[in-house]
């Protein structure tokens, strides 16, 4: 097929932080654009901050070759570079002195002869570049985090090994919690969304979950918890999402990064919730904080399948005359919508979701004083 005449190189980066299945992105990314548009690709280093720098390369097919089950990015990642406020150094005083240096940007692509830019990341990526778009540059934006809380997909890739990796994490834990009979607390990622945790809570078998969406109450973890140890198994697995925070409370922050679009780093709910179940209960209670083992690691086949799905609806939708667009999936179709849509925007667990409704219905505790099922007493059999 012979490329738009506007259309004949093209840049691609990953911004924001790793994930598994972004080189499996690139690579689709690469191939489809080379091998059946004939269009050149150029490789950004570092997300934004390669554009800034005028880091670019060519690409070309053979770089991609072998990547796929490999984590991380080949192009490297920056989680704190927005063109439109670009830290360029401290007053006099200690203070952080930003500038736009979004024409910088511009004027950078052009040098290169860019004629789009592919740009992967989450919604702080798809807000950072929104100036680019405003300049006049085509982006195509491709939907990454392992949180799974993009605005218009039903799912980004990452997320699955991401699962799966915490549901490792819980599994390991029920074997010391059940000799030790203890209570195991396990922190988990996801910032204001509690996807990761609701999803391996439920895959591992984790007595309660608690998320970030659903205000927790101490007195209803640590009346499930007695009844427990108490009468169940003697020992409890508790999963909680870094962002999740009690009922009047405000979510835990681990510390700051100043010169971050996003300077909030959650952590140490987990810690928080195992003391005061300890001191509630009277019971051993240990915490585990995954935290970025989370991100690392080959990706799971069906992270791979749905980065290469991605990476090759996003040279498609440019190739179909799209501008500034998001490649998605939803109802298991692969389409586009508005960029701007995802932008500075988060995709929570609806509090209906019938992952929540299953998990109550088997007798999971989400922390908000919400009555457990539990089995009827069984009739007696009807002779006829």
């Amino acid at each position: 097929m012979t490329p738009p005449s506007n259309i004949r190189r093209i840049g691609v980066l990953t911004g924001g932080g790793d994930c598994p299945g972004l080189n499996a992105v690139i690579r689709a990314v690469t191939k489809t654009a080379i091998l059946q548009h004939g269009i050149e690709v150029a490789g950004i280093e570092d997300g934004f901050q390669g554009l800034i720098d005028d880091r670019i390369h060519p690409m070309t097919a053979k770089d991609v070759a072998g990547i796929l089950v490999r984590g991380g990015t080949i192009l490297g990642s920056n989680n704190r570079c927005n063109p439109r406020r670009h830290h360029v150094g401290d007053d006099h005083e200690g203070r952080p002195v930003f500038r736009d240096v979004t024409d910088q940007c511009v004027e950078v692509a052009h040098r290169h002869r860019l004629d789009a830019l592919i740009v992967i990341g989450g919604d702080g990526t798809m807000a950072a570049a929104s100036g680019l778009m405003d300049k006049g540059l085509n982006v195509i934006g491709v939907p990454k985090t392992i949180d799974n809380d993009i605005v218009g997909t039903e799912i980004s890739f990452g997320f699955l090994t991401a699962v799966n990796t915490a549901t490792e994490a819980l599994d390991k834990l029920h074997s010391t919690a059940d000799s030790h009979h203890r209570v195991m607390v396990c922190e988990l990622m996801g910032r204001n969304a509690g996807w990761i945790t609701l999803t391996a809570g439920l895959a591992s078998g984790s007595d309660v979950i608690l998320l970030p969406e659903i205000p927790v109450e101490m007195e209803s973890v640590a009346q499930y918890i007695n009844a427990r140890m108490c009468k169940g198994p003697g020992f409890a697995i508790v999963a909680v999402a870094e962002g999740a925070r009690l009922r009047g409370g405000e979510q835990i922050v681990a510390h700051t990064v100043a010169h971050s679009p996003e300077p909030t780093r959650l952590g140490g709910i987990g810690q928080h919730v195992a003391a005061a179940i300890g001191r509630m209960c009277g019971v051993e209670t240990r915490t585990t904080v995954l935290g970025h083992i989370q991100r690392g690691g080959t990706p799971i086949p069906a992270d791979r399948i749905l980065a290469t799905h991605f990476g090759y609806h996003a040279i498609q939708t440019l190739m179909h005359g799209g501008r500034n667009r998001m490649v998605v999936r939803q109802n298991n179709i692969f389409s586009d919508v508005d960029l701007l849509c995802a932008a500075g925007k988060q995709r929570l667990v609806p509090l209906d979701h019938p992952l929540i409704a299953a998990g109550r219905a088997i007798g999971i505790s989400f922390g908000d004083g919400v009555p457990h099922t539990h089995y009827p007493e069984p009739k007696p059999a009807v002779v006829v």
